[in-house]
């Protein structure tokens, strides 16, 4: 004798496959759930990878505070600094200088391009402590002493840069000062300042790859007309907890008193803000998917009543409790909605799995760049599996599937037993 309960039984022993259409939208329904849950973890994963790489490439390159001056440069930077480190939530700080400036390659022959990066003025054994920049070198050095430059990778593709080229770095000041001497007959010509390519950091992000160049702190000073060497445009910091950073700059904003402004990596990365709504916003709007598919076993199990009527009647003649029918029923949705979300479970990781590999796949087949590094920032779609997330969607769609299956199975377990068995 089995001691499976008799309800579930009863409830295998319906499903078992048979030439009737019940069976067909029963595998119907299998699949629809399989379908919405594959997509759940698919996207959802997606999504997590994609925040949980953009805040490591993000905190790789640029620290978790910036410390301002209100309406003027900071002086006396390292009074500041020792101020800022203080704070026990504090693990490091380092001054920084950074603007916009017009760079122009300098090639043996053909002609030189011009682009306007962001040139950011660091303090390398400072800078350490704060970012991930000195590692982040794939090619020379980083060596910034004496007009050195160290540029990304995307930038030095698209400039033909190499280890060793020299360019002419053009501040705001001199622009100004071309724009003052235009038309005078004295004027004096404004010469740029030459720099040499020291080495090419790959940052893992595009945006930063293709659009900031590495100084030292002094030459970022000297194209700012920042005379004085105690004069910076703010300080970065890097914190214990990046997601206690709202925390640590209100308690600086406070020691530092109103003349500082300090602002965190949320502020300044709106992206990262709108990617973790988005994850959110996506899980509500995707679990429409498993609703769509409960639906479908609802339909299943009504169809199935309908056909069951008079074995319905006879249990319920022969002794069986309304309870126990309705579990029938319930149990019948409980197995298609396991075989569903264990199903989905399995597509989904297997595609996540394969998902660069498919990618490069449609690539060669449509010539289509379906995950462009230029918007998105990243070379490959990143994934990440986060149990609870898995948890909920595996979770939340049995519960839906079941919810769908109530209505149906407690009509059943309702019914007269006279009246089902003269069901035609």
């Amino acid at each position: 004798m089995s001691q499976l309960p008799f309800e579930l039984l009863l409830a295998l022993r319906y499903l078992r496959p048979k030439r009737t259409f019940v069976s067909v939208i029963t595998l119907i329904s299998i699949i629809g759930v399989m379908l919405g849950v594959a997509v759940l973890i698919i996207v959802i994963s997606v999504m997590s990878g994609f925040d949980h790489d953009l805040k490591e490439k993000m905190f790789g390159f640029n620290a978790h505070l910036k410390v301002f001056s209100r309406g003027r440069t900071m002086e006396n930077y390292a009074m500041v600094a020792s101020i800022v480190e203080s704070n026990r939530n504090v693990k490091g700080v380092a001054p920084a200088v950074f603007g916009r400036v017009l760079l122009k390659t300098q090639p043996p022959s053909g002609q030189a391009l011009v682009d306007a990066p962001v040139v950011r003025g660091v303090e390398p054994q400072a800078e350490a402590k704060v970012s991930n920049l000195l590692s982040d070198v794939v090619e020379g050095s980083f060596d910034l002493h004496d007009h050195g430059l160290v540029v990304g990778t995307a930038f030095a593709e698209n400039m033909n840069l190499r280890v060793g080229d020299r360019v002419a770095v053009y501040s705001p000041e001199d622009l100004k000062r071309m724009e003052e001497n235009r038309g005078k007959d004295d004027a004096v010509a404004v010469v740029a300042s030459d720099y040499e390519i020291r080495g090419i950091f790959d940052a893992g992000f595009f945006e930063f790859n293709a659009n900031v160049v590495i100084a030292s702190l002094q030459d970022a000073q000297a194209l700012y007309d920042l005379e004085d060497d105690d004069s910076i445009h703010a300080l970065t910091v890097a914190v214990d907890d990046p997601y206690q950073a709202h925390q640590v700059a209100r308690e600086l904003e406070e020691t530092l008193g109103p003349d500082f402004k300090v602002t965190t990596w949320m502020e300044e990365s709106p992206l990262m803000m709108a990617v973790m709504a988005e994850k959110n916003v996506m899980l509500y709007i995707l679990f429409f998917i498993v609703l769509v598919a409960a639906f479908g076993i609802t339909c299943t199990l009504i169809t199935f009543i309908v056909m069951k009527t008079r074995e319905i009647g006879l249990m319920k003649a022969i002794g069986a409790s309304s309870r126990q029918v309705m579990w029938v029923f319930l149990g019948q949705s409980l197995i298609v909605s396991v075989l569903g979300v264990l199903a989905g479970f399995g597509m989904g990781m297997l595609a996540l799995t394969y998902r660069n590999g498919f990618l490069a796949l449609m690539r060669s087949v449509t010539g289509l760049e379906l995950f462009p590094a230029e918007i998105y920032g990243f070379s490959e779609l990143p994934a990440l599996v986060v149990p609870g997330d898995i948890a909920i969607i595996c979770g939340g769609s049995l519960i839906i599937c079941l919810l769908a299956a109530a209505f149906p199975s407690w009509h059943a377990s309702r019914m007269n037993p006279v009246e089902a068995l003269r069901h035609e």
